[in-house]
């Protein structure tokens, strides 16, 4: 079997979940600030990118940090451009951690428009499959936002979604796509009924041999996707945490059967610059004990 062949089996059949690490740009200093590193430890955007680097490391060389409970991992570019221990970040991930590379591929989120933002224009986007393919990594990932139930908002989102997702696939990827519902949306169980309706009309539009992922708000009706997670072209439904604390985030999971945590924020919670070397790994493993738990339903 290829590599890409057992990533796929590992990220379709394997418990566990997989890690959001891919904050980037705009999100970064607040990502830092809640690991109690101020924007006085960096003067430009590079060593923000150190910085960031060394936090990143950090979660992924912890002995919490494996294979038996995280099925992958979600990257940014400037992370895969980088090194762990003398290899990239993604072989180092697969051959020593036995944790499947993915790449955040968006380049950010367009104005609001029909209630929704979409996904900023990706003209490098071939270039950048390549050499993500190139580096190892098995999948992408791509976010758009929903913020309210509008019809032809989340027809538009679901189809740019789709479009892109395909181009991923003949590139040889395993695409997410993750059409976020806010979690402030005032008619957020409305906006999640619109958007199944969507998503389950593009699913069966796919070819056999096209295989997508889905990341997915936490629904306020349970098992709302159930039908997307049994779909014979969707290798895993993932569920984004969202601005929930961990706790609700965690609860709200283990409703939903057969979904699986992405957790970025909710998995970094309560981890700190200042811990030691005991008390990092220790946090580290309470957060991503309770979240493989919360994703064995």
């Amino acid at each position: 079997m290829s590599n890409f062949e057992k990533q796929l089996e590992k990220v379709k059949t394997a418990p566990g979940f997989i890690a959001a690490l891919d904050q980037s740009g705009g999100s970064t200093p607040k990502a830092l600030g809640l690991y109690g590193v101020g924007e006085d430890a960096w003067s430009n955007d590079d060593e923000m990118f150190d910085v960031v680097h060394q936090m990143r490391t950090r979660i992924i060389t912890s002995p919490s940090f494996g294979g038996e409970r995280i099925l992958g991992a979600i990257l940014f570019e400037n992370t895969m451009d980088r090194e762990i221990e003398g290899q990239s970040t993604a072989s180092y991930l697969w051959n020593v951690k036995n944790v499947a590379p993915f790449l955040k591929v968006d380049k950010g989120l367009a104005e609001e428009e029909n209630g929704v933002q979409l996904m900023k224009p990706m003209p490098d986007l071939p270039a950048l499959l390549e050499k993500a393919k190139a580096s190892g990594i098995f999948g992408t990932k791509m976010r758009s936002v929903i913020k309210e139930a509008n019809g032809a908002g989340i027809d538009a989102i679901v189809a740019q979604q789709f479009e892109i997702g395909r181009q991923i696939v003949a590139a040889g990827l395993v695409p997410i796509i993750e059409p976020e519902v806010d979690i402030n949306c005032p008619d957020k169980a409305e906006a999640e009924d619109l958007l199944h309706t969507a998503i389950m009309g593009e699913l069966n539009s796919l070819g056999a041999d096209e295989r997508v992922m889905l990341k997915l708000t936490l629904p306020e009706k349970v098992n709302l996707y159930a039908d997307c997670v049994a779909h014979p072209n969707v290798v895993r439904v993932v569920a984004l945490s969202g601005g929930y604390s961990r706790e609700e985030a965690n609860d709200r999971l283990s409703r939903n059967n057969g979904m699986v945590a992405s957790f970025s924020r909710a998995l970094s919670e309560g981890l700190s610059a200042q811990q030691s070397k005991e008390e990092f790994d220790a946090m580290l493993d309470s957060s991503i004990g309770a979240i493989t738990a919360a994703s064995a339903t």
